[in-house]
């Protein structure tokens, strides 16, 4: 489920190293104060920033009832879709601490438009709930999902407490995965 509206997601350079025309809008992960997400999102939408907070429904069970709500898969996290001037004008929010940066480096990290087109399409379409797996998770098989609601998508096949899972990996962040059984997946050749 997104919390922002629609729009291309093929903006910027298509290998999403970050490089290309001085210009052109990256994915940044702004790490926001807790609970918080959502405000950011709308606060970024009335400026017209493109923005995603991956958010999916859960049933809360408790003695009484039964309720479903909508949480946040990645708390005190908000992604933006910006162009250098748009980046300063985001931390100039006061619930806005940073940018995540890699390890032992300054610059904000980018995260490739194909990563994210990848992972926005397996929240909207799974109807199962998505995990976010942030130890390292050895390379799997690269497949294309055949059948059922996330036909198209294209992950890696991986075992993850014997159960296989379609991963895609975010960088930075892990690897968002969900139940997939074999059936419904097909190998994916590489191109050399």
């Amino acid at each position: 489920m997104i919390l922002t509206k629609p729009k291309s997601l093929s903006a910027g350079p298509s290998d999403g190293t970050g490089e290309g025309v001085a210009h052109s809008k990256r994915w940044y992960v702004a790490l926001v104060r807790m609970h918080h997400e959502k405000k950011v999102a709308e606060r970024l939408d009335k400026m017209g920033i493109e923005n995603f907070v991956p958010v999916q429904q859960e049933i809360h069970q408790w003695s009484d009832r039964r309720k479903v709500v909508e949480s946040v898969l990645l708390p005190m996290m908000v992604f933006v879709h910006v162009n250098p001037k748009e980046r300063k004008e985001v931390l100039g929010f006061s619930t806005v601490s940073r940018y995540m940066v890699m390890r032992g480096e300054s610059s904000p990290a980018v995260i490739p438009d194909e990563q994210m087109a990848r992972f926005r399409f397996m929240l909207d379409y799974s109807e199962e709930a998505i995990c976010m797996n942030s130890s390292p998770l050895a390379r799997g098989e690269k497949v294309r999902v055949v059948k059922g609601p996330l036909t198209g998508l294209v992950g890696e096949l991986v075992n993850v407490d014997g159960k296989s899972k379609i991963a895609v990996r975010l960088n930075m962040l892990g690897c968002a995965c969900v139940n997939m059984p074999i059936g419904y997946v097909e190998a994916v050749c590489e191109k050399n």
